[in-house]
């Protein structure tokens, strides 16, 4: 369904798959993308990690194509394809010249279908726990994992998307082949498609290769998170840096403020920022910066970086002098409209490609439940203010009432 004056189509088949399109008149491309409502916030203790694993055996063959077939497949139409998990969905795409969209939609939609090869499900378990390993030498990848484990340690969203080791290596291919009967239910899945397309025969090709699909119960629905602060420190002797983190509770995805958290975290520690000029160029930090992370339900705002050991004191009371600074008087006019100018270039060179576009709209359908125009996106970035990031900042303060992270080789601080 769709009104007279938007740009999009969006409707579904009988068995609850949506298919929402855009047309994009002028490009030569087209891209097309399975969206999963699932990932690792939606998983069981036992189950941790399988959401990934699962989009790793999407690859390994269905029952009309092998593993190698899979591939191929994606070279001969000249694809460029992939496919991610996160903590919230499970994304698989391809980008191909226009006249290959339907190969391209029915390459996809087998795969969704995956026949979960019991070979290649040992073999790419090896896979996964290599990756888990390899994680670990990551100093980055261990603070993000941590920073969940400690701010939401009942909630599954402190769950790594990779999982554990111990998980993984419980884990069978009945217990994926549930999950996956039950996750990737037609009416827990979204195929978006942009580009130089036909609505009508994206539809029909939709109603081809996934109308017969079962629709399945994905089971209940999600909790929001009770975010915790506090102190946590650990002790990693084989880095070289230490990580040090401030984090806070922000606005979710889809509140008004979101646009607004994007400019506070510019102004503090984005390109030539507070953090860039006062700590990187100070020789406090080699890597410091400012991040806001939104979820359907819930977000943070992430002060963080890296530093030498010993200096790891005078970066953490560094971040926490600018942070009291900005939250004290707010950022300035010109802050505020080098941030604006960026985000109006970055949405406007995104929504002339077709992947591009791809991504923006399963972003909102993601976070909003509904695709969002360019001009939309241009107007919620116009209406970021210097009053309104003030507002925000004293709304969702970044001094206190959050999560100081210290991870590396140095103890500190003793707690």
């Amino acid at each position: 369904m769709v009104s007279d004056n938007s740009p999009f189509v969006d409707v579904r088949l009988s068995n609850g798959l949506r298919i929402v399109m855009e047309v994009m008149p002028s490009a030569r491309s087209a891209a097309a993308g399975f969206m999963v409502n699932t990932g690792s916030r939606d998983e069981t203790p036992e189950l941790a990690g399988v959401s990934h694993f699962l989009e790793h055996m999407c690859f390994k063959g269905t029952a009309k194509r092998d593993w190698h077939a899979v591939n191929v497949a994606f070279d001969e139409m000249g694809s460029s394809y992939n496919a991610f998990t996160a903590k919230e969905r499970t994304f698989y795409y391809g980008w191909v010249p226009a006249d290959r969209i339907d190969e391209q939609i029915e390459l996809l939609a087998d795969m969704m279908r995956s026949a979960l090869p019991p070979a290649e499900f040992d073999m790419e378990k090896g896979v996964i726990l290599e990756e888990i390993a390899m994680s670990k030498d990551s100093i980055e990848h261990l603070a993000w994992d941590l920073i969940h484990e400690r701010m939401c340690p009942d909630h599954p969203l402190r769950w790594p998307v990779l999982g554990t080791q111990e998980s993984i290596e419980a884990l069978t291919r009945d217990q994926m082949h549930e999950y996956f009967r039950k996750r990737y239910s037609p009416a827990n899945m979204v195929l978006i498609v942009v580009g130089r397309i036909d609505p009508d025969a994206i539809a029909a090709a939709a109603e081809r290769y996934c109308g017969d699909w079962p629709n399945v119960d994905p089971e209940g629905p999600r909790t929001i998170p009770n975010w915790r602060g506090g102190t946590v420190v650990q002790q990693v002797e084989r880095f070289t840096q230490q990580a040090v983190g401030l984090i806070f509770p922000a606005p979710a995805s889809a509140d008004p403020d979101a646009e607004v958290a994007m400019a506070v975290a510019s102004a503090l520690g984005g390109s030539n920022s507070r953090f860039y000029w006062n700590i990187i160029q100070a020789g406090l930090a080699p890597r410091a910066g400012v991040y806001w992370n939104g979820y359907v339900d819930s977000g943070l705002m992430m002060l963080d970086g890296l530093c030498l050991p010993d200096k790891a004191g005078a970066f953490a009371d560094a971040m926490r002098r600018e942070a009291e600074t900005l939250e004290r008087k707010g950022p300035t006019e010109e802050e505020v409209q080098r941030f604006k100018n960026k985000r109006r270039t970055g949405v406007a060179i995104e929504s002339e490609a077709a992947y591009h576009r791809l991504m923006q709209i399963a972003d909102d359908l993601c976070d909003f439940d509904r695709p969002r125009t360019v001009d939309e996106r241009l107007e919620e970035i116009e209406g970021v203010t210097v009053e309104r990031a003030k507002k925000y900042l004293s709304d969702w303060p970044i001094t206190d009432g959050g999560l100081f992270l210290s991870l590396g080789p140095r103890n500190w601080p003793e707690i």
